[in-house]
């Protein structure tokens, strides 16, 4: 009785073996009752057609892969000038930037399927001709490598107007070394703001990242080339003019420095009240009263030349400059033509200490700043400032 159980235990055992040795691809497991799935070559799909002839530059060119994985990706133009490269993802691979006007470009990918076999895909296109009234170019202020002054808002100015100030905004990054909070600000289709909730600390580091090439601008634009800007800011130096009495106080970080008597704007021609900035300055400058609108039969009309030490703080031709005709008023009566003059030597120490950015404020003066004429930004309280912002407004910003 004992042999016959050994011996049928010792058959089954053998069945059991005889299952798992004999099973192939495709055939349920005995045990789980599951079939083995067999691995399958990669696949990969690009996102631009063989031969395509008028893809859209705003195009950024993917390859999904199915079934395997990307192992690499040659995005270039099909001169050999230009290459693209990209992010490999658990996807596929995504090229990081757009694409350029009127270009062939040759794409070859070449994939690993789950099989360990490779696949390689290959692609020539062309892409949308564009004409310069089809493409906007912004150009920043302040320049690459600049330093400036605490009240320097950053200024993108574009050549074609741009009507997708969300989507371009979203593209234009300001970053510093010290913890500044701020804000874009669109004056127009054509131009845009960035500055601080305050001044900008002293001695602060700024880079700003422009990614706008190639991408829709709206009304068939699209943004013509990015742009990467570092500039400092140097030391707070705030000049304060007292209209009323007659006296500019230069200070550094909140301390006078000096007090120069100035002449302002006389009775017909008022100096505007607010805060402004240095936006040019001019080691000497022809100074015509026909460009602010004043006739040349008009008895105020002026046109003296050789004008030294000149700073610019407005659109509508508010200097500071040496006035060596005026010394007797300053710091006694105003009367310029809305001007700020000072004598010879005062205004090249000024002068010589000022940078493009730095703050002029104006006070007891019974004429406001008009917006907008000049650098007007910090008359602006922050939270209207930051309503500027099309990220804001469309409800997508912090």
């Amino acid at each position: 009785m004992m042999k016959l159980r050994r011996l049928t235990a010792a058959l089954g055992t053998a069945a059991l073996l005889c299952v798992a040795g004999c099973s192939a691809d495709g055939v349920k497991d005995a045990i789980t009752g599951e079939k083995d799935t067999p691995p399958v070559p990669v696949t990969l799909t690009p996102n631009v057609e063989q031969k395509a002839s008028d893809v859209k530059v705003s195009t950024r060119v993917k390859v999904r892969a199915d079934n395997g994985e990307v192992s690499s990706v040659r995005l270039r133009s099909a001169d050999g000038k230009t290459e693209i490269k990209g992010r490999t993802g658990s996807n596929g691979w995504t090229a990081a930037e757009r694409l350029e006007p009127g270009t062939t470009y040759q794409l070859k990918a070449t994939g690993v399927g789950q099989d360990g076999t490779y696949k390689t895909v290959r692609r020539t296109f062309t892409t949308q001709q564009l004409t310069l009234a089809q493409q906007t170019y912004p150009s920043v202020a302040p320049l690459q490598g600049e330093t400036v002054g605490v009240g320097m808002p950053v200024i993108v100015t574009f050549d074609v107007p741009v009507k997708n100030w969300a989507l371009f905004e979203k593209h234009m990054s300001v970053t510093t070394n010290k913890d500044v909070e701020g804000s874009w600000n669109w004056m127009s289709d054509r131009e845009a703001h960035f500055r601080p909730e305050k001044f900008w600390p002293a001695h602060t580091k700024v880079k700003v990242d422009l990614s706008l090439n190639s991408l829709p601008a709206g009304n068939g634009v699209y943004g013509q080339q990015d742009q990467k800007v570092e500039f400092a800011v140097g030391k707070k130096a705030v000049s304060i003019v007292n209209v009323a009495r007659h006296r500019l106080t230069y200070t550094v970080d909140g301390k006078a420095i000096r007090k120069i008597p100035v002449t302002t704007g006389d009775d017909g021609h008022r100096t505007r009240e607010g805060i402004k900035v240095v936006m040019e300055k001019f080691d000497s400058v022809d100074m015509d009263a026909a460009t602010t609108g004043v006739d040349s039969e008009d008895p105020g009309y002026y046109n003296i030349s050789d004008v030294r030490w000149a700073m610019r703080v407005t659109n509508s031709g508010e200097f500071l400059h040496a006035a060596p005709w005026s010394v007797g008023a300053q710091g006694n009566a105003n009367v310029s033509h809305g001007c700020t003059g000072m004598s010879t030597a005062n205004a090249k120490w000024l002068y010589d200490r000022s940078r493009r950015g730095d703050v002029i404020k104006y006070v007891n003066s019974p004429r406001g700043l008009e917006d907008q004429n000049g650098w007007t930004d910090w008359n602006v309280p922050w939270d209207k400032w930051k309503q500027g912002s099309a990220l804001q407004a469309d409800g997508t910003g912090a």
